[in-house]
């Protein structure tokens, strides 16, 4: 049977500081730079969410998008969309809100809730510039 990838585009606006607390403000500023800003910077992030699999004979489907986007509104976009990622809710509680992390963190979430190993990727697009892909490694 033939495997296919389908992905599902979401969005969310967050604010978030890269630094780190045991390290100087001089270190912060010379390791995140104009991300270690004290008055927090915000970003419009783009979240792309791609399952594989393989076609259900019935529907065509690998997943059917309706319940994909409700489960990713759920267990990401309500805890990130329109928040402080170092202040508010639990979903980087602790964790350092990169890119990275953010995708890892919403690959934890995301993964106990789909077939086992149809989660094939995280994207996560922070600026026209950069973004990150995580494949669950």
């Amino acid at each position: 049977m033939p495997i296919c990838y389908i992905t599902r585009k979401e969005h969310f606006n967050a604010a978030h500081r890269l630094s780190r607390a045991d390290w100087s403000d001089e270190k912060n500023e010379e390791v995140f730079g104009r991300c270690a800003n004290k008055n927090w910077h915000g970003h419009n992030f783009i979240l792309h969410v791609t399952v594989k699999g393989e076609p259900n004979p019935e529907t065509g489907f690998i997943i059917d998008l309706k319940y994909l986007s409700k489960l990713i509104k759920k267990e990401i976009t309500d805890h990130l969309d329109h928040k402080n990622l170092n202040l508010d809710d639990t979903f980087m509680f602790g964790i350092l809100p990169s890119i990275e992390n953010i995708a890892i963190q919403a690959w934890n979430k995301l993964e106990p809730h789909l077939p086992k190993g149809s989660l094939h990727c995280i994207k996560i697009v922070e600026t026209e510039n950069n973004d990150v892909t995580y494949y669950g490694e």
